[in-house]
């Protein structure tokens, strides 16, 4: 058994830095107590490229690619020697997450950091937020070493934004397509019918997952809105994660994004059952629901939609690659993730004049949506471009990773030697936005958080028909760029449109009933 004054090693990977124009409080009251979740290496690697696109079933996966439980064990006897308790309930072997909790005092002792805290403005927010963190490295007992992946929880600033835009915040409006014909919004399910969503399916069977970090929904506002629609309200239930809630109340908060994935996929896949699984806004609060998500045996949703993020840069390296880690289990598992491709078009946002995408849509297993400016009727598409109101408008996010390299699936359709960014598009442009109902209020919303559970929708649509999960579908929709409609007009920044693939809007936007066939539907 090692003590706590053993020899320690730097965690890989586990660098931290303040932000520039975060305000120092001063260290954090070593009486307070914290909850980290420690994620734990798999018994042995995972290799999705060797599955062939075999879906595992859990029992497999839990046999081969959980963490081992003497691993678990090490770390077990590690946090009582350092006075941390383990929450055996929210650990979870399928997940590779240990939870402890203790005084900071404790977990500073633990992992050789010194917590201070700060203030900083959230993401798309001038109100600063309080959080802690580091500097430096945490480092772990050679014990320990290569057991731990990741230690989420020493950080806890806010590291992601819902990826809306209201109509009533658009300050440059109105504007004509290139058509000349002026937008106009939608309701959910006629945008489905413009993109020739499968209309024999309702998604009986499925469950489409949510995840939200922050904000909430009113089940009256759901009932009358589906209502509105001549729809009957579908099965909605919320899961905690990490002690996130269902807390609508703020129309100017969060409550539109909740509003918006819930209401734009449920009307359009009418018969799914939808759980929407809420966590705070940090790393931890992030790749925790994802792990929960895709290992819900309760709920088993069989497409989880994403519209939260942020760009790269603001990712520390071990949290990306913990969340792409989930991602792959997803993959793994059958569970289709759609991420939003960000609204702060090729720079997402940062201004440092460098461009940047948007993480987790950046990851390679997931399907990353990004949006256009959608004009139609009926059935016919009139127009389709890039959306992008500018600067003080938004724009889809779109470009190539500074961390992911090329994808074995986007050679031969994208250019360079890093994964671009987005892999699909659809309609985001708030002025040819959504019909939604959010706090009693009507509110037309866009941007590429709408795009998401669009694409969500039509997974679970397919799903049903085929009678077993897509899955990791990438590979498979980039095989035949004639499934989609290809946006060949307008740019986001410093990126255009073009014939195929682009960094504006990927392979294009759906047409639902040639991709179903092209996925078994």
């Amino acid at each position: 058994m090692t003590s706590p004054t053993s020899r320690r090693v730097a965690l890989p990977r586990s660098e931290r830095a303040i932000p520039a124009k975060a305000r120092h409080i001063g260290p954090t009251d070593p009486n307070q107590i914290v909850t980290v979740s420690v994620i734990v290496r798999r018994k042995t690697p995972l290799d999705l490229q060797a599955l062939g696109g075999r879906i595992l079933s859990r029992e497999e996966f839990d046999r081969l690619y959980a963490a081992d439980p003497a691993d678990f064990e090490t770390l077990r006897r590690f946090a009582h020697q350092h006075g941390l308790a383990v929450d055996e309930q929210a650990s979870s072997l399928p997940r590779r997450t240990l939870v402890l909790r203790g005084s900071v005092q404790a977990m500073q002792q633990a992992f050789g950091v010194e917590l201070h805290d700060y203030t900083l403005p959230a993401p798309g927010s001038r109100t600063p937020t309080r959080f802690h963190s580091f500097t430096g490295q945490v480092s772990l007992p050679e014990s320990c070493t290569g057991i731990v992946d990741a230690v989420l929880g020493l950080d806890t600033r806010v590291i992601a934004r819902a990826q809306f835009r209201c109509l009533r915040d658009l300050k440059k409006r109105p504007k004509a397509s290139s058509s000349g014909v002026q937008p106009a919004p939608f309701n959910p399910p006629q945008v489905a019918e413009l993109y020739s969503y499968p209309s024999s399916v309702t998604g009986v069977g499925q469950t489409v997952g949510i995840l939200e970090l922050g904000g909430g929904y009113n089940a009256s506002d759901l009932d009358t809105y589906f209502q509105g629609l001549g729809l009957a309200t579908p099965t909605v239930v919320a899961v905690s994660v990490d002690g996130g809630t269902n807390s609508p109340g703020n129309p100017n908060g969060a409550d539109p994004e909740v509003a918006l994935d819930l209401e734009v996929s449920g009307s359009i896949a009418p018969g799914a059952r939808f759980a929407v699984y809420f966590a705070p806004n940090t790393d931890q609060g992030f790749i925790d629901a994802i792990t929960t998500a895709v290992h819900d045996t309760t709920n088993n949703p069989s497409v989880l939609s994403i519209s939260w993020g942020g760009p790269e840069s603001s990712w520390a390296q071990s949290s990306i690659t913990a969340l792409d880690d989930a991602c792959q289990s997803a993959a793994a598992l059958g569970v289709t993730i759609t991420v939003a491709a960000g609204d702060g078009g090729s720079s997402d946002g940062v201004d440092d004049g460098q461009n940047h995408v948007d993480f987790p849509a950046s990851s390679p297993h997931v399907l990353a949506c990004g949006g256009t400016q959608l004009i139609g009727s009926g059935t016919t598409i009139e127009s389709e471009t890039v959306w992008n109101d500018g600067a003080e408008g938004g724009a889809t996010g779109g470009g190539y990773s500074a961390v992911f390299a090329l994808p074995s699936w986007q050679s031969g359709k994208v250019t360079g030697n890093f994964r671009g960014v987005p892999d699909v598009a659809g309609d985001a442009d708030p002025e040819s936005g959504y019909n939604i109902l959010v706090d009693g209020q009507q509110e037309v919303v866009g941007g590429t958080s709408a795009v998401a559970p669009l694409w969500a929708a039509l997974i679970a649509l397919i799903n049903q028909e085929r009678g077993t999960p897509c899955g990791f579908v990438n590979p498979t929709i980039y095989g035949d760029p004639q499934d989609f409609h290809d946006i060949t007009q307008g740019n986001n920044g410093a990126y255009s449109a073009g014939p195929g693939w682009d960094p504006c809007t990927g392979l294009g936007s759906p047409d639902g009933t040639e991709i179903a066939a092209a996925l078994g539907g």
